[in-house]
């Protein structure tokens, strides 16, 4: 219950963002604009200043970002059966294969910093910063539409990813922002949580999965059951902190990527399909996330 609880407020800013777009002149329109904004200024803010000023005990953390990395690959590998177990059309295997992997990164942010402070969300900055890209490079590869020399530059000029290398890299050099500069750093970071929930609650959408069922109830099992399942059971046997196991934790039990429907869109995949998997994962989150974390608290 207490972890219940403690998710709650996060969660809360997602039904919102759900009721705004439906019930206010705030339409989809107005939160597309609002995403760009997230992503591309305040999110890198977060992941910039939290990773530049945090203290990492790196001794312990590399078996953190191993587990993590190990969990992406089993949610690879695991999300890719159902290309042998229901058959899918191509195209809908395609275009739903990332959802078993991917992951939100606002809602592990919000959840991290809630769970750990400024340290949680450091820790989760480096999570994102590793994974995000092998994540991008297999949903790609998935879909098969785009040459690899595109891939690269996009991954080059992805913002999450370029946030947290800097930070990372001037906090091992040991330089920091005046004060002045980190305090602008954490007013735009702060601005980001909030948000980058309600945009997720905004773009919930739980029509056109006909025809895909069976493929969106494995890919759901995946994400929210079997990835967390895998890092619970794994990171008993690592040398972890009891923060950096709830980490990985809850980064296993993410839902998908919000961003998943629109590689879709752009690859000439079912985008209906994917945005109704990823509302149905979101949906379910708010279940699943509360157990996980009791069970490593």
């Amino acid at each position: 219950m207490s972890a219940a609880l403690l998710l709650v407020p996060d969660f809360s800013l997602i039904l919102i963002g759900w009721l705004l777009v439906r019930y206010t002149p705030f339409d989809r329109t107005f939160w597309a604009g609002v995403e760009r904004l997230v992503y591309f200024v305040l999110f890198p803010a977060l992941l910039l200043q939290s990773t530049n000023s945090a203290r990492f005990d790196f001794s312990t953390t590399s078996a953190m970002l191993g587990l993590a990395l190990a969990t992406m690959a089993f949610g690879m590998v695991t999300g890719f059966l159902v290309r042998f177990v229901l058959r899918p059309d191509p195209v809908d295997f395609a275009s739903g294969f990332q959802t078993a992997f991917r992951f939100n990164s606002y809602i592990g942010l919000a959840l991290a910093s809630r769970i750990g402070g400024g340290e949680g969300l450091a820790l989760m900055a480096l999570v994102v910063g590793i994974t995000v890209p092998i994540c991008n490079v297999a949903a790609v590869w998935a879909l098969a539409r785009q040459g690899e020399a595109r891939l690269l530059r996009e991954l080059a000029r992805n913002p999450l990813i370029l946030a947290t290398a800097i930070g990372l890299a001037t906090n091992l050099l040991g330089l920091h922002p005046p004060e002045v500069v980190g305090m602008t750093l954490g007013r735009l970071g702060s601005a980001s949580t909030a948000l980058g929930l309600m945009t997720v609650g905004a773009g919930l959408q739980l029509s056109g999965a006909t025809g895909a069922v069976g493929p969106m109830a494995w890919w759901t099992a995946v994400k929210l059951l079997a990835m967390p399942c895998f890092a619970w059971l794994a990171g008993r046997h690592l040398p972890l902190t009891t923060l950096q196991y709830e980490i990985v934790v809850v980064y296993a039990a993410l839902p998908t990527a919000s961003s998943a429907y629109i590689l879709a869109v752009r690859m000439g995949g079912n985008g209906p399909m994917v945005a109704a998997t990823i509302s149905a994962m979101t949906v379910a989150a708010v279940v699943t996330t509360p157990v996980w974390l009791s069970l490593v608290s």
